[in-house]
């Protein structure tokens, strides 16, 4: 065991982590020249195409130090805050972490908040500083805000280029000397904790693990605690480029497990494994429950695929535990799920990964955030969905989301980021100069405000300079209305949108205006509404498709055409009493892109 490090490399998006991850390997010698390419760990194509991480991976390497060989377990971790959780997975599961900085960029929010994360589960920090070969690095500058955050004495600080493998070298000899090896007792009964897995067609679930005390051999019967349930271990090993297959893992080591589950139901990540005949007495605490943000339907395209869909979520739900779903319907998209995400990017990922890896088209529904809602007798609901919500009447207040919001940025974009936090109903707590020209700002504002394109309207006025980062701090009251948009006097539920008072009117205009432009005349004329309770506040009419019947009248008395006209307009007033409007899927998608 004294020979075991378990470490993970931290940081913003984008500072170079997988590229040190890279050198690392390579310097190990755990790939051969012919299996080197950049990010090597980032092994889905959507992570190569965006330049992101967002999966955390992990990979076995040995290093020779004083004559001794040690294990290193490297996982490399997402920088996004929509990925925070697979962070918080690969620290719940390391001694130690490698703090990554950009020596052009400098300390960023995610930077501080993963830092504090790291430093909650009392991991040992080592500093590096990363791109000292780029032209803008600021190297003396970031150095001493580094030196700022945590303390440490300048020569403390590693300064490398992942790019080129200069300076990278002293890294390994550190971790070896200041990272402590895991602590457990070997000879008690088996406990390891499940950080990840993945769902393989041909063998089912293989589970990633961390062992704490014991040890897990081929052949043993194991028990998982959260389910209770018993299985054989067909294989164990440890995670290197592939699976490698050992007779048994040690006390404090990381691999993996092969029990030939094929119920993704029966595997949950942060749950136990111990042995069947000599059981630990409770499970490992440390991975917390995940609490999703933002909310959105998803919907098969055709409605006989909503059983396949069902079974895509539940493999999907293995290799990434920070979603979640469950079954609901809609009057306009027939029967599909809530789904549960962290962020609007992880929105994106999870339908693009639902496409690529099984080959599943869904639709998806407005996203928005879950409120809490106290009617008068007192109860208290969780609304997820507009639609879910009680009659006025019955309401007595509504509580909403709020954030801690920090925004790290050049002092010259102060103004125009407090513009945009005021617009949307944000307050001011805080703002710290880190140096002369970066300023943090800190907010309380509504989770709401964010979820559309806060993030990017941040970048566009910052010139991409802004970092931004949050976390829930709990719930506040607030003026919602439920704003309802009425179809030829018929609610569409996947049209009504939780909105602040103040802002109702003039998003209703908006999206009556909107819809007009979109929804396809029919023989009728369709009322366009949007309605608070009983009132309508803004109105558009689609033009009904008309024939000119009173064509064919060429002279003689009025009362002919009148007649005719009366004919006419009868037809269309039984025909909109009978009528239903197709609302085309753009409508659905244009609500989001309303600005």
């Amino acid at each position: 065991m004294k020979n075991i490090r378990n470490f993970c490399i931290i940081a913003h998006i984008d500072h170079g982590k997988s590229t040190l991850a890279d050198r690392l390997l390579e310097l190990t010698s755990t790939l051969g020249q012919r299996d080197m390419e950049n990010q090597v760990l980032d092994d889905m194509d959507l992570e190569k195409e965006k330049g992101i991480t967002i999966k955390s991976h992990a990979i076995q390497m040995i290093h020779t130090y004083k004559g001794e060989k040690y294990k290193l377990n490297l996982i490399d971790t997402p920088g996004h805050v929509d990925f925070s959780y697979e962070v918080s997975r690969s620290i719940a599961s390391c001694e130690g972490a490698l703090l990554v900085v950009d020596a052009s960029q400098g300390v960023q929010a995610q930077t501080i908040s993963n830092l504090y994360m790291a430093i909650d589960h009392g991991l040992e920090i080592i500093p590096v500083l990363n791109k000292i070969d780029m032209e803008s690095a600021q190297v003396e500058v970031v150095t001493d805000e580094i030196c700022d955050l945590l303390g440490c004495a300048p020569e403390d600080v590693f300064k490398v280029s992942a790019r080129t493998g200069e300076g990278v070298a002293p890294i390994l000899d550190a971790i070896v000397e200041k990272i402590p090896a895991p602590v457990g007792n070997p000879d008690a009964p088996l406990k390891a904790l499940i950080f990840d897995s993945v769902f393989n067609p041909f063998r089912g679930v293989i589970a990633y693990f961390k062992i704490a005390d014991g040890s897990i051999s081929k052949g043993e019967k194991v028990k998982f605690f959260a389910t209770g349930m018993d299985y054989e271990v067909e294989e164990v090993g440890v995670l290197k480029m592939k699976l490698i297959p050992c007779d048994t893992i040690g006390c404090g080591d990381v691999g993996y497990v092969i029990t030939g589950i094929k119920s993704a139901a029966e595997v949950k990540v942060g749950d136990t494994i111990t042995t069947f005949e000599n059981p630990c007495d409770k499970a490992i605490a440390g991975l917390e429950e995940v609490k999703p943000m933002v909310f959105a339907g998803m919907y098969p395209v055709q409605a006989d695929k909503f059983e396949e869909l069902r079974t895509v979520l539940e493999k999907f739900q293995l290799n990434d535990a920070s979603f979640v779903y469950e079954p609901e319907s809609s009057l306009a998209l027939g029967s599909g799920f809530r789904c549960g995400f962290l962020g609007l990017l992880h929105l994106e990922i999870v339908q693009e990964r639902l496409f690529r890896e099984f080959d599943m088209d869904v639709i998806t529904t407005v996203p928005n955030v879950s409120y809490k809602v106290y009617t008068t007798q007192g109860e208290v609901m969780d609304v997820h969905n507009p639609s879910g919500l009680p009659a006025p009447t019955l309401i007595d207040h509504i509580e909403e989301p709020y954030i801690r919001a920090q925004i790290i940025s050049k002092s010259e974009f102060f103004g125009p980021i407090m513009k945009l936090c005021i617009d949307r109903r944000a307050t001011l707590v805080g703002q710290h100069y880190i140096t002369a020209d970066r300023v943090e700002l800190t907010y309380d504002m509504p989770l709401s405000e964010i979820v559309f394109d806060f993030y990017d309207k941040l970048k566009t006025i910052s010139k991409g300079y802004a970092s931004f980062d949050y976390h829930v701090t709990g719930f506040r009251p607030a003026r919602l209305v439920r704003l309802d948009i009425l179809l030829n006097g018929e609610p569409a539920d996947a049209l009504s949108t939780l909105i602040h008072e103040d802002n109702a009117y003039d998003f209703g205009r908006r999206m009556c205006v909107k819809l007009k432009e979109l929804i396809p005349r029919h023989q009728f004329d369709i009322p366009i509404q949007a309605a608070i309770g009983a009132k309508i506040i803004a109105r558009e009419t689609v033009k009904q498709v008309r024939k000119d019947v009173t064509a064919k009248c060429y002279g003689g008395d009025v009362t002919r055409k009148r007649k005719l006209l009366e004919k006419q307009k009868d037809g269309k007033k039984r025909m909109r009493q009978i009528g239903t409007v197709q609302v085309p899927q753009s409508a659905f998608m244009a609500v989001l892109k309303l600005d």
